[in-house]
This record gives structure tokens, C-alpha cells and sequence, in this order.
């Protein structure tokens, strides 16, 4: 198969290209930016030189769609919109890594984006790319979930497919690399200001949080709402996500951990720890894998899940592939299998 990646020098496009580069089935066969194209790729990323011989193009979609059979938007939201257009127009097939199509109800986009959204029926084309749970799995349009989307959705779907959780007790304390931001320069995110500290931001207005809402409606409707809050820690890569809720009825650590590696015993990566074992940020970086150990106390029942990604692979780039992989009925690995960088 023959890909394009449009926004190859962010930090996802880059890890697209890392990933498919080793692809046994897949050829990137063009890169493009908007802002880089007149620039070659091993300048702007010296970590590339020899490596990657393909010229940085400008974004011209009917050029794309001639030489390739998929193109990956690994754009900002508020870009991958208008970008999106003319493919899903031709009927070409669209992997998407922004955030402008995952939200399916009216307003959702503008209230949490702050602008305007696709037109609803272009978005409702998307399916929605949590690769272990895809509704349409050929569909040829993808949006690709966000990191911490990802991580919280993968934590709570067994219990909440079993209907074990009190509904209104779930609260998620998620934290996310400074790569999660992407290669804008902010305040936020400047050395002096991330280096040996950590930052609480977006406080019950995260644009993932109707997303995480909308999926977990999808396997408990009764649901309203959860309690989600995110922070920056002084790492390059990767998210820690700790979830708590109390159950309806009192369960073993060892049950707890039956049942999660029984919901994900056909999901390559998604790895469950042992009784007593939590995950920690280095056993996944670099990879597209997503690692979850797991508590009760018997004194507040309350369940603790603790999750890790890497919000470049599991949460961006790697499931891009992962998905990828299911559209084009190759197996869910290839492409994939890469150890962990450690330490």
C-alpha cells in the first residue's frame, strides 16, 4: 500500500514516518507541509539525514491522490478540516490525527474546539479510530483518537462493559509529556518553565473530555459526566493515567485482573500487569503499546486503574498505524513491533 503523510515535521508526522518506515506492507511514497516545503526534511531534522531521501512537497490533494492509496493528516485541528474536504469529496481513504472529527453531536466542536466545526455530515463519515473497540473497521475515514482518549477509554472500558462502576463516582488524573503539546513555542511549555515542575492546565476544559464522554456512553448510556484533569510533567514523552471509582459490588485484585485480560486477550497491545504491579512511563516509550495494572481497597471501594502510553505512539502515531493495519486487513502488528526504548 502506498501512503502520504500531510504535516510530516510535527512531532506525530515524524513518528508516522518512524513507524512506516519499517513497514512491511506500507511505502510513504510523499511527505508534505505547508510550512517546511521548501526545505528538505534532514535539514529541519538532522536525525533523519541519509535516512529519508523523499522531497518535502506542498499539500496538493489531487497530486496525493494520484501516486497514493491513503493519505495520514497529522495536522492541527482547526487544519485537518479543510484539508480533509477534497479526499473525502474523491472517496479516498483519510486517517486523520487531529481532533475536527471525533466529536459527533452538534456544538460539541465549537463549545470545546472554540471554532467552528467540519459540516456535521463530512464527520459523520469518521469512524472512530480507538483500534481495540472500531465500530466499522473497513471504513475508509478514521479519526484518530487523542492521547489522553485513548489512555482513559482503554482504562475503564472493561468495567464499564461489565456494568460494574458507580457512574457518578469516575475521576481521572491524567499526565502528559511536553511533547503532547506539539512544536509550538508557548509560555507553558518553555524549559525553564517545565523543567523540574508540574503544571495543572485546562481544568474541566480539556477538548478531550467529551470525547472520553462520548465513547464511554457508547458501552454505559446512563452515564452524565466525569471528573478529568490533566497536567504537564517535565518529561519529553508519554502519559500517566490514574482512574478511580467506586464498584457496585467488591471484587478481588486477582478477579480485577482476570477480567481485564479477558476483555483484551485479542489486543496485542494492551498489556495487563500482574497483581500488584503498576506501570510505570518507561516500559512503553517508543512504542504502541498501552500497560494497565490494577487495585482495589476492600476499605473505600474504590478501584484504581494506572495506565501508560506513549502520547506519540499508543496515543498518535502508532494507533494511526494500528489503524491503518485494520482498514487495510494487515495483520494489527505489523509495522508495529518495536521493543520499547529503556531506559
Amino acid at each position: 500500500m502506498k501512503v502520504s503523510i500531510v504535516g510530516v515535521t510535527g512531532y506525530s508526522g515524524l513518528e508516522l514516518l518512524r513507524y512506516l518506515r519499517q513497514h512491511p506492507f506500507v511505502e510513504v511514497v510523499s511527505i508534505h507541509s505547508s510550512s517546511m516545503n521548501k526545505k528538505s526534511l534532514e535539514t529541519i531534522n538532522p536525525h533523519l539525514r541519509q535516512l529519508i531521501s523523499l522531497p518535502l512537497e506542498q499539500i496538493d490533494p489531487k497530486s496525493i491522490m494520484k501516486k497514493s492509496d491513503l493519505v495520514f493528516l497529522a495536522t492541527p485541528s482547526g487544519i485537518s478540516k479543510e484539508l480533509a474536504l477534497p479526499f473525502v469529496e474523491a472517496d479516498f481513504p483519510v486517517i486523520d490525527l487531529s481532533g475536527d472529527f471525533r466529536l459527533k453531536e452538534i456544538g460539541e466542536y465549537e463549545t470545546w474546539y472554540g471554532q467552528s466545526a467540519a459540516p456535521m455530515n463530512i464527520i459523520q463519515k469518521f469512524d472512530y479510530g480507538l483500534a481495540e473497540y472500531r465500530e466499522k473497521p473497513r471504513s475508509k475515514w478514521i479519526a484518530n483518537p487523542g492521547c489522553y482518549a485513548s489512555a482513559a477509554e482503554l482504562s475503564l472500558a472493561p468495567l464499564l462493559k461489565e456494568d460494574k462502576l458507580v457512574l457518578d463516582s469516575i475521576i481521572i488524573d491524567a499526565k502528559s509529556g511536553v511533547s503532547g503539546a506539539g512544536k509550538g513555542l508557548s509560555h507553558s511549555t518553555h524549559f525553564s518553565e517545565t523543567h523540574d515542575n508540574m503544571t495543572l492546565y485546562k481544568m474541566n476544559s480539556h477538548q478531550h473530555i467529551p470525547e472520553i464522554v462520548q465513547q464511554l456512553k457508547k458501552w454505559t448510556p446512563a452515564l452524565k459526566a466525569i471528573q478529568f484533569s490533566t497536567s504537564l510533567i517535565p518529561v519529553t514523552r508519554g502519559i500517566f493515567l490514574t482512574a478511580y471509582a467506586k464498584l457496585k459490588q467488591p471484587i478481588s485484585d486477582e478477579k480485577l485482573v482476570q477480567l481485564y485480560r479477558a476483555h483484551f486477550e485479542n489486543s496485542p497491545f494492551v498489556r495487563i500487569q500482574e497483581v500488584g504491579c503498576y506501570p510505570v512511563l518507561k516500559q512503553v516509550i517508543g512504542s504502541n503499546y498501552c500497560d494497565i495494572g490494577l487495585a482495589y481497597n476492600t476499605q473505600t471501594n474504590i478501584v484504581t486503574v494506572v495506565t501508560v502510553i506513549d502520547n506519540l505512539g499508543k496515543g498518535a502515531a502508532g494507533q494511526a498505524v494500528q489503524n491503518l493495519n485494520i482498514f487495510a486487513g494487515f495483520d494489527e502488528r505489523s509495522g508495529l513491533d518495536y521493543l520499547p526504548i529503556y531506559p
